[in-house]
């Protein structure tokens, strides 16, 4: 893939890792804005979210750069979860979530910096997630590790929590964080449509 400055607005390793896995070494310049939003709509908070976190970076961001911001949240009956503040609000996500199915939302948003200025696109991409039923030991135990406490809806699919995993309905790395082919996707077309304004 073409060298080219990718700048990640988020301190997540796992996005940083899932843009190393398809060679984009981002530069990693977490974006300080408030996650305060009005809407209880999953899918309008995460652009919302993941728009700002974009935008907050890019405005720092040199010409010529990629800037992505992506948010992640959990929905279930209706209910946003996203990262618990404690293990026992981690204790209390995991038992509503276990033994049914609950959506996973990424907002995403790419914005390419131009010496005149921005193009970019924001998207959200929905992946269901189908868990086992858990005991209130496996519960407890999952709960109480490190593991959930910096991700959204108290689990990670890629740690240990997988053995609670049922099925996915979606893209796989949407729920790790971010929905890595379609960034891909959605880079080229950016690519594509300003090579057409070039010519």
């Amino acid at each position: 893939m073409e060298r080219e400055l990718w700048i990640l607005a988020s301190a997540s390793p796992r996005r940083r890792e899932l843009l190393r896995q398809i060679g984009i070494e981002a530069k990693v310049q977490p974006a300080a804005v408030s996650e305060d939003t009005e809407t209880k709509n999953p899918e309008e908070m995460v652009l919302e979210l993941s728009s700002r976190k974009a935008e907050a970076a890019a405005a720092l961001a040199p010409a010529g750069s990629l800037v992505l911001g992506a948010d992640t949240v959990v929905s279930v009956d209706g209910m946003v979860l996203g990262k618990p503040a404690s293990h026992e609000q981690a204790r209390e996500m995991i038992r509503r979530l276990q033994g049914r199915t609950h959506q996973v939302y990424t907002g995403v948003t790419m914005i390419r910096r131009g010496e005149t200025g921005n193009s970019g696109v924001s998207f959200a991409e929905k992946t269901d997630v189908t868990l086992f039923p858990m005991t209130e030991e496996e519960i407890q135990a999952y709960a109480d590790s490190p593991e959930p406490m910096d991700k959204a809806g108290a689990y990670g699919i890629q740690g240990s929590f997988a053995a609670y995993v049922s099925g996915i309905r979606g893209d796989y790395g949407n729920v790790v964080g971010l929905p890595i082919g379609r960034v891909y996707q959605e880079w080229k077309r950016l690519k594509e449509e300003e090579a057409e304004e070039d010519d």
